[in-house]
Protein backbone atom coordinates (compact mmCIF):
# COMPACT_ATOMS: atom_id res chain seq x y z
CA UNK A 1 0.00 0.00 0.00
CA UNK A 2 1.40 3.35 -0.97
CA UNK A 3 1.96 5.99 1.65
CA UNK A 4 1.34 9.60 0.79
CA UNK A 5 2.66 12.40 2.92
CA UNK A 6 0.55 15.44 3.50
CA UNK A 7 1.35 18.50 1.37
CA UNK A 8 -0.05 20.87 3.96
CA UNK A 9 1.73 24.06 4.88
CA UNK A 10 4.74 23.24 7.01
CA UNK A 11 4.88 24.40 10.62
CA UNK A 12 7.73 26.77 9.87
CA UNK A 13 7.12 29.14 6.99
CA UNK A 14 9.43 28.37 4.09
CA UNK A 15 11.23 30.99 2.11
CA UNK A 16 9.84 31.05 -1.38
CA UNK A 17 7.37 29.01 -3.36
CA UNK A 18 9.33 28.29 -6.59
CA UNK A 19 6.29 28.06 -8.85
CA UNK A 20 5.26 31.55 -7.78
CA UNK A 21 8.47 33.57 -7.83
CA UNK A 22 10.92 32.18 -10.38
CA UNK A 23 11.44 34.34 -13.43
CA UNK A 24 13.86 34.17 -16.37
CA UNK A 25 16.19 36.65 -14.70
CA UNK A 26 16.11 34.68 -11.45
CA UNK A 27 16.93 31.42 -13.24
CA UNK A 28 19.82 33.04 -15.06
CA UNK A 29 21.07 34.35 -11.69
CA UNK A 30 21.07 30.83 -10.27
CA UNK A 31 22.81 29.56 -13.41
CA UNK A 32 25.54 32.15 -13.01
CA UNK A 33 25.98 31.19 -9.37
CA UNK A 34 26.20 27.53 -10.32
CA UNK A 35 28.71 28.29 -13.06
CA UNK A 36 30.85 30.37 -10.72
CA UNK A 37 31.16 27.67 -8.09
CA UNK A 38 31.11 24.79 -10.54
CA UNK A 39 34.60 25.60 -11.88
CA UNK A 40 37.07 22.90 -11.04
CA UNK A 41 39.96 23.72 -8.78
CA UNK A 42 38.66 27.02 -7.44
CA UNK A 43 37.46 25.90 -4.01
CA UNK A 44 37.22 22.59 -2.21
CA UNK A 45 33.83 20.89 -1.96
CA UNK A 46 32.94 22.15 1.54
CA UNK A 47 33.83 25.75 0.77
CA UNK A 48 31.99 25.63 -2.55
CA UNK A 49 28.87 24.27 -0.88
CA UNK A 50 29.00 26.84 1.92
CA UNK A 51 29.48 29.77 -0.45
CA UNK A 52 26.84 28.46 -2.83
CA UNK A 53 24.30 28.15 -0.01
CA UNK A 54 25.13 31.67 1.16
CA UNK A 55 24.53 33.05 -2.32
CA UNK A 56 21.22 31.21 -2.56
CA UNK A 57 20.13 32.49 0.88
CA UNK A 58 20.97 36.05 -0.13
CA UNK A 59 19.03 35.62 -3.35
CA UNK A 60 16.05 34.18 -1.45
CA UNK A 61 16.02 37.10 0.99
CA UNK A 62 16.11 39.56 -1.87
CA UNK A 63 13.33 37.75 -3.74
CA UNK A 64 11.20 37.47 -0.58
CA UNK A 65 11.58 41.17 0.09
CA UNK A 66 10.61 41.94 -3.50
CA UNK A 67 7.40 39.90 -3.33
CA UNK A 68 6.45 41.27 0.09
CA UNK A 69 6.38 44.80 -1.36
CA UNK A 70 3.40 44.09 -3.62
CA UNK A 71 0.50 46.52 -3.29
CA UNK A 72 -1.99 45.23 -0.67
CA UNK A 73 -4.91 45.43 -3.13
CA UNK A 74 -2.98 43.50 -5.78
CA UNK A 75 -1.81 40.87 -3.31
CA UNK A 76 -5.33 40.28 -2.00
CA UNK A 77 -6.72 39.99 -5.51
CA UNK A 78 -4.04 37.45 -6.51
CA UNK A 79 -4.66 35.22 -3.51
CA UNK A 80 -8.44 35.61 -3.76
CA UNK A 81 -8.38 34.42 -7.38
CA UNK A 82 -6.09 31.50 -6.59
CA UNK A 83 -8.31 30.46 -3.65
CA UNK A 84 -11.45 30.64 -5.78
CA UNK A 85 -9.99 28.77 -8.75
CA UNK A 86 -8.12 26.01 -6.92
CA UNK A 87 -11.06 24.73 -4.90
CA UNK A 88 -10.11 21.03 -4.86
CA UNK A 89 -7.04 18.95 -4.16
CA UNK A 90 -4.44 18.47 -5.59
CA UNK A 91 -4.80 21.93 -7.20
CA UNK A 92 -5.46 23.45 -3.78
CA UNK A 93 -1.77 23.06 -2.95
CA UNK A 94 -1.33 26.36 -4.83
CA UNK A 95 -3.24 28.07 -2.00
CA UNK A 96 -0.80 26.53 0.47
CA UNK A 97 2.09 27.71 -1.72
CA UNK A 98 0.80 31.29 -1.46
CA UNK A 99 1.12 31.09 2.32
CA UNK A 100 4.72 29.88 1.91
CA UNK A 101 6.03 32.89 0.02
CA UNK A 102 6.63 35.16 3.01
CA UNK A 103 4.99 36.28 6.25
CA UNK A 104 2.89 38.94 4.55
CA UNK A 105 1.54 36.49 1.97
CA UNK A 106 0.89 34.04 4.77
CA UNK A 107 -1.16 36.56 6.78
CA UNK A 108 -3.27 37.54 3.78
CA UNK A 109 -3.82 33.91 2.76
CA UNK A 110 -5.11 32.79 6.16
CA UNK A 111 -7.33 35.86 6.26
CA UNK A 112 -8.93 35.02 2.90
CA UNK A 113 -9.22 31.25 3.34
CA UNK A 114 -12.36 30.54 5.36
CA UNK A 115 -12.80 27.86 8.00
CA UNK A 116 -13.98 24.35 7.11
CA UNK A 117 -17.41 25.06 8.56
CA UNK A 118 -17.87 28.04 6.23
CA UNK A 119 -16.35 26.85 2.97
CA UNK A 120 -16.36 23.06 3.38
CA UNK A 121 -12.72 22.81 2.26
CA UNK A 122 -9.70 21.40 4.08
CA UNK A 123 -6.60 23.50 3.41
CA UNK A 124 -4.23 23.77 6.38
CA UNK A 125 -3.35 21.39 9.25
CA UNK A 126 -5.56 23.41 11.58
CA UNK A 127 -8.51 22.53 9.32
CA UNK A 128 -8.36 18.98 10.67
CA UNK A 129 -9.37 20.23 14.12
CA UNK A 130 -12.07 22.62 12.93
CA UNK A 131 -15.74 21.55 12.91
CA UNK A 132 -16.96 20.31 9.55
CA UNK A 133 -19.66 21.94 7.42
CA UNK A 134 -23.30 22.02 8.52
CA UNK A 135 -25.18 21.60 5.26
CA UNK A 136 -23.37 18.60 3.81
CA UNK A 137 -20.83 16.09 5.15
CA UNK A 138 -17.21 15.89 4.09
CA UNK A 139 -16.65 12.52 2.47
CA UNK A 140 -13.49 10.65 3.46
CA UNK A 141 -12.25 7.08 3.51
CA UNK A 142 -9.95 5.01 5.72
CA UNK A 143 -7.44 2.43 4.50
CA UNK A 144 -6.28 -0.26 6.91
CA UNK A 145 -2.94 -2.07 6.81
CA UNK A 146 -3.30 -5.19 8.95
CA UNK A 147 0.39 -6.09 8.70
CA UNK A 148 1.62 -3.08 10.67
CA UNK A 149 -1.68 -2.12 12.38
CA UNK A 150 -1.76 1.25 10.63
CA UNK A 151 -4.75 3.27 9.45
CA UNK A 152 -4.75 6.11 6.90
CA UNK A 153 -7.41 8.80 6.52
CA UNK A 154 -7.94 10.33 3.06
CA UNK A 155 -10.21 13.06 1.77
CA UNK A 156 -12.33 11.77 -1.12
CA UNK A 157 -11.69 13.71 -4.32
CA UNK A 158 -14.52 12.15 -6.35
CA UNK A 159 -17.85 10.43 -5.73
CA UNK A 160 -16.40 7.01 -6.53
CA UNK A 161 -14.72 4.61 -4.11
CA UNK A 162 -11.67 4.16 -6.36
CA UNK A 163 -9.93 7.54 -6.19
CA UNK A 164 -6.56 7.88 -4.49
CA UNK A 165 -7.73 10.71 -2.22
CA UNK A 166 -5.82 13.40 -0.34
CA UNK A 167 -3.90 12.13 2.67
CA UNK A 168 -5.02 13.77 5.93
CA UNK A 169 -4.04 11.69 8.99
CA UNK A 170 -2.48 8.38 9.97
CA UNK A 171 -2.76 6.25 13.10
CA UNK A 172 -0.94 3.20 14.40
CA UNK A 173 -2.11 0.76 17.03
CA UNK A 174 0.27 -0.07 19.89
CA UNK A 175 -0.27 -2.50 22.74
CA UNK A 176 0.80 -1.41 26.23
CA UNK A 177 0.29 -4.38 28.52
CA UNK A 178 -3.41 -5.17 28.48
CA UNK A 179 -4.39 -1.83 26.92
CA UNK A 180 -4.25 -0.50 23.37
CA UNK A 181 -3.23 2.95 22.14
CA UNK A 182 -3.67 4.61 18.76
CA UNK A 183 -1.13 7.35 17.99
CA UNK A 184 -2.54 9.86 15.47
CA UNK A 185 -0.17 11.94 13.33
CA UNK A 186 -0.03 14.26 10.33
CA UNK A 187 2.94 12.26 9.02
CA UNK A 188 2.34 8.71 7.80
CA UNK A 189 6.01 7.84 8.34
CA UNK A 190 6.44 9.35 11.81
CA UNK A 191 3.87 7.92 14.21
CA UNK A 192 5.21 8.76 17.66
CA UNK A 193 4.38 11.19 20.45
CA UNK A 194 7.83 12.76 20.11
CA UNK A 195 7.06 13.89 16.58
CA UNK A 196 6.08 17.47 15.74
CA UNK A 197 3.41 15.91 13.52
CA UNK A 198 1.70 14.33 16.56
CA UNK A 199 -1.91 15.55 16.96
CA UNK A 200 -3.38 13.20 19.56
CA UNK A 201 -3.96 9.66 20.70
CA UNK A 202 -6.65 7.19 21.71
CA UNK A 203 -6.30 4.95 24.76
CA UNK A 204 -8.52 1.96 25.59
CA UNK A 205 -9.26 -0.03 28.71
CA UNK A 206 -8.59 -3.75 29.22
CA UNK A 207 -11.80 -4.89 27.46
CA UNK A 208 -11.50 -2.41 24.61
CA UNK A 209 -14.95 -0.99 25.35
CA UNK A 210 -13.98 2.39 26.84
CA UNK A 211 -11.67 4.89 25.17
CA UNK A 212 -10.17 8.23 26.17
CA UNK A 213 -9.33 10.71 23.41
CA UNK A 214 -6.33 12.99 23.96
CA UNK A 215 -5.40 16.06 21.94
CA UNK A 216 -1.96 17.62 21.64
CA UNK A 217 -3.36 21.12 22.33
CA UNK A 218 -5.60 22.27 25.22
CA UNK A 219 -9.32 22.42 24.35
CA UNK A 220 -9.78 25.56 26.45
CA UNK A 221 -7.73 28.16 28.27
CA UNK A 222 -6.31 26.76 31.52
CA UNK A 223 -6.68 23.08 30.63
CA UNK A 224 -4.08 20.85 32.29
CA UNK A 225 -2.21 18.05 30.58
CA UNK A 226 -2.38 14.54 32.02
CA UNK A 227 0.32 13.79 34.57
CA UNK A 228 0.70 10.11 33.67
CA UNK A 229 4.31 9.36 32.74
CA UNK A 230 3.27 7.48 29.59
CA UNK A 231 1.23 10.47 28.46
CA UNK A 232 4.04 13.02 28.64
CA UNK A 233 5.74 14.29 25.54
CA UNK A 234 9.48 14.86 25.61
CA UNK A 235 10.27 17.06 22.64
CA UNK A 236 12.55 20.02 22.19
CA UNK A 237 10.38 21.64 19.54
CA UNK A 238 6.77 22.74 19.60
CA UNK A 239 4.48 23.57 16.74
CA UNK A 240 3.46 26.80 18.45
CA UNK A 241 5.47 27.96 21.49
CA UNK A 242 2.57 30.14 22.69
CA UNK A 243 0.31 27.10 23.15
CA UNK A 244 1.46 24.37 25.56
CA UNK A 245 1.93 20.95 24.01
CA UNK A 246 1.03 17.70 25.72
CA UNK A 247 -1.86 15.28 26.14
CA UNK A 248 -5.19 16.87 27.07
CA UNK A 249 -8.37 14.86 27.57
CA UNK A 250 -10.93 16.02 25.01
CA UNK A 251 -13.38 13.14 24.84
CA UNK A 252 -14.63 9.72 25.93
CA UNK A 253 -16.07 6.92 23.81
CA UNK A 254 -17.86 3.95 25.39
CA UNK A 255 -19.52 0.81 24.05
CA UNK A 256 -22.38 -0.53 26.15
CA UNK A 257 -22.30 -4.13 27.34
CA UNK A 258 -24.68 -6.64 25.81
CA UNK A 259 -25.97 -8.20 29.02
CA UNK A 260 -28.36 -10.62 27.29
CA UNK A 261 -25.56 -11.92 25.04
CA UNK A 262 -27.91 -11.84 22.05
CA UNK A 263 -26.43 -11.10 18.64
CA UNK A 264 -27.07 -7.53 17.61
CA UNK A 265 -25.52 -4.17 16.74
CA UNK A 266 -23.12 -2.35 19.01
CA UNK A 267 -24.32 0.57 21.09
CA UNK A 268 -21.98 3.54 21.36
CA UNK A 269 -21.97 6.80 23.35
CA UNK A 270 -19.46 9.63 22.80
CA UNK A 271 -18.84 12.64 25.02
CA UNK A 272 -16.65 15.38 23.54
CA UNK A 273 -15.34 18.68 24.87
CA UNK A 274 -15.56 21.26 22.10
CA UNK A 275 -14.78 24.99 22.24
CA UNK A 276 -17.97 26.90 22.93
CA UNK A 277 -19.61 28.28 19.80
CA UNK A 278 -20.23 31.51 21.68
CA UNK A 279 -16.53 32.03 22.24
CA UNK A 280 -15.14 30.67 18.97
CA UNK A 281 -14.27 33.36 16.46
CA UNK A 282 -13.42 32.27 12.96
CA UNK A 283 -11.22 35.27 12.25
CA UNK A 284 -9.12 34.64 15.34
CA UNK A 285 -8.80 30.96 14.48
CA UNK A 286 -7.53 31.78 11.00
CA UNK A 287 -4.93 34.30 12.15
CA UNK A 288 -2.75 31.45 13.36
CA UNK A 289 -3.03 28.27 11.30
CA UNK A 290 -0.44 26.52 13.47
CA UNK A 291 -2.51 26.51 16.67
CA UNK A 292 -5.95 25.26 17.52
CA UNK A 293 -8.33 27.98 18.63
CA UNK A 294 -8.20 28.06 22.42
CA UNK A 295 -11.16 29.50 24.31
CA UNK A 296 -12.04 30.08 27.92
CA UNK A 297 -15.18 27.93 27.76
CA UNK A 298 -16.15 24.56 26.36
CA UNK A 299 -19.41 22.82 25.70
CA UNK A 300 -20.06 19.12 26.15
CA UNK A 301 -21.41 17.33 23.11
CA UNK A 302 -23.14 13.98 23.53
CA UNK A 303 -23.35 11.63 20.55
CA UNK A 304 -25.25 8.36 20.38
CA UNK A 305 -25.44 5.81 17.59
CA UNK A 306 -28.61 5.53 15.52
CA UNK A 307 -30.36 2.24 16.24
CA UNK A 308 -30.59 0.03 13.14
CA UNK A 309 -33.79 -1.80 12.22
CA UNK A 310 -34.13 -5.52 11.61
CA UNK A 311 -34.91 -6.46 8.00
CA UNK A 312 -37.00 -9.65 7.92
CA UNK A 313 -36.38 -10.40 4.26
CA UNK A 314 -32.61 -9.86 4.36
CA UNK A 315 -32.30 -11.25 7.89
CA UNK A 316 -29.91 -8.52 8.99
CA UNK A 317 -29.76 -5.16 10.78
CA UNK A 318 -30.03 -2.21 8.39
CA UNK A 319 -29.23 1.52 8.36
CA UNK A 320 -29.61 3.98 5.50
CA UNK A 321 -26.06 4.93 4.54
CA UNK A 322 -27.23 6.57 1.28
CA UNK A 323 -25.08 4.28 -0.86
CA UNK A 324 -21.85 5.03 1.00
CA UNK A 325 -21.58 1.57 2.61
CA UNK A 326 -21.69 -1.66 0.60
CA UNK A 327 -20.54 -4.45 2.96
CA UNK A 328 -22.44 -5.60 6.06
CA UNK A 329 -20.29 -5.38 9.18
CA UNK A 330 -20.69 -4.98 12.92
CA UNK A 331 -18.24 -2.06 12.60
CA UNK A 332 -20.72 0.03 10.60
CA UNK A 333 -22.42 2.82 12.55
CA UNK A 334 -24.04 6.25 12.47
CA UNK A 335 -23.76 8.86 15.22
CA UNK A 336 -26.20 11.68 15.88
CA UNK A 337 -26.23 14.53 18.40
CA UNK A 338 -28.27 13.71 21.48
CA UNK A 339 -30.55 16.65 22.28
CA UNK A 340 -30.31 18.23 25.72
CA UNK A 341 -33.70 19.55 26.90
CA UNK A 342 -31.96 22.17 29.05
CA UNK A 343 -30.10 23.70 26.09
CA UNK A 344 -31.21 25.52 22.93
CA UNK A 345 -31.80 23.50 19.78
CA UNK A 346 -28.45 22.46 18.27
CA UNK A 347 -27.27 23.68 14.87
CA UNK A 348 -27.50 20.13 13.53
CA UNK A 349 -30.80 18.23 13.58
CA UNK A 350 -30.61 15.32 16.01
CA UNK A 351 -32.06 13.02 13.33
CA UNK A 352 -29.15 13.72 10.97
CA UNK A 353 -26.02 11.58 11.32
CA UNK A 354 -23.03 13.81 12.06
CA UNK A 355 -20.72 10.84 11.51
CA UNK A 356 -21.20 7.64 9.57
CA UNK A 357 -18.65 4.89 9.10
CA UNK A 358 -18.95 1.74 7.05
CA UNK A 359 -17.17 -0.99 5.17
CA UNK A 360 -16.79 -1.05 1.38
CA UNK A 361 -13.91 -3.53 1.03
CA UNK A 362 -11.60 -5.87 2.93
CA UNK A 363 -9.47 -3.00 4.26
CA UNK A 364 -11.40 0.01 2.98
CA UNK A 365 -14.01 2.04 4.89
CA UNK A 366 -15.89 5.27 4.26
CA UNK A 367 -16.06 8.06 6.85
CA UNK A 368 -18.41 11.02 6.38
CA UNK A 369 -18.56 13.75 9.03
CA UNK A 370 -20.06 17.18 9.61
CA UNK A 371 -20.42 19.82 12.33
CA UNK A 372 -19.86 19.67 15.30
CA UNK A 373 -17.17 17.03 14.66
CA UNK A 374 -13.74 17.72 13.23
CA UNK A 375 -11.79 15.33 10.99
CA UNK A 376 -9.50 14.48 13.92
CA UNK A 377 -12.41 13.66 16.24
CA UNK A 378 -14.27 11.67 13.58
CA UNK A 379 -11.15 9.65 12.70
CA UNK A 380 -10.50 8.85 16.37
CA UNK A 381 -14.10 7.69 16.92
CA UNK A 382 -13.91 5.43 13.87
CA UNK A 383 -10.68 3.87 15.15
CA UNK A 384 -12.57 2.60 18.20
CA UNK A 385 -14.75 0.47 15.93
CA UNK A 386 -11.82 -1.71 14.89
CA UNK A 387 -11.15 -4.75 17.00
CA UNK A 388 -13.32 -7.44 18.54
CA UNK A 389 -15.72 -6.49 21.35
CA UNK A 390 -17.19 -9.76 22.54
CA UNK A 391 -19.00 -8.16 25.48
CA UNK A 392 -20.79 -5.63 23.27
CA UNK A 393 -22.11 -7.61 20.33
Amino acid sequence: MSRRKSTFLSRKSTTIAPSLVYSHSDCSSISSISALYGSAGVLDDEEKEEDFNKEIDDWNEEAEDRWSRLLPELLREIIRRVEKREDKWPMRKDVVACACVCKRWRDVTVEIVKSVGECGKITFPSSLKQPGPTEHPLQCFIKRNKKNSTFYLYLSLTETFMDTGKFLLAARRFRHGACIEYIISLDADDLSQRSNAYVGKLSSDFLGTKFILYGSQPPFDGAKATSNRSNRRFTTKQICPQVPSGNFVIGHIAYKFNLLRSRGPRRMVCTLQNPSTKETKVNEAQKNIDAQNVTSETETIMLRNNAPRWHDHLQCWCLNFHGRVTVASVKNFQLAVEADPNKPKPLVDREIAVLQFGKIGDDLFTMDYRQPLSAFQAFAICLTSFGTKLACE
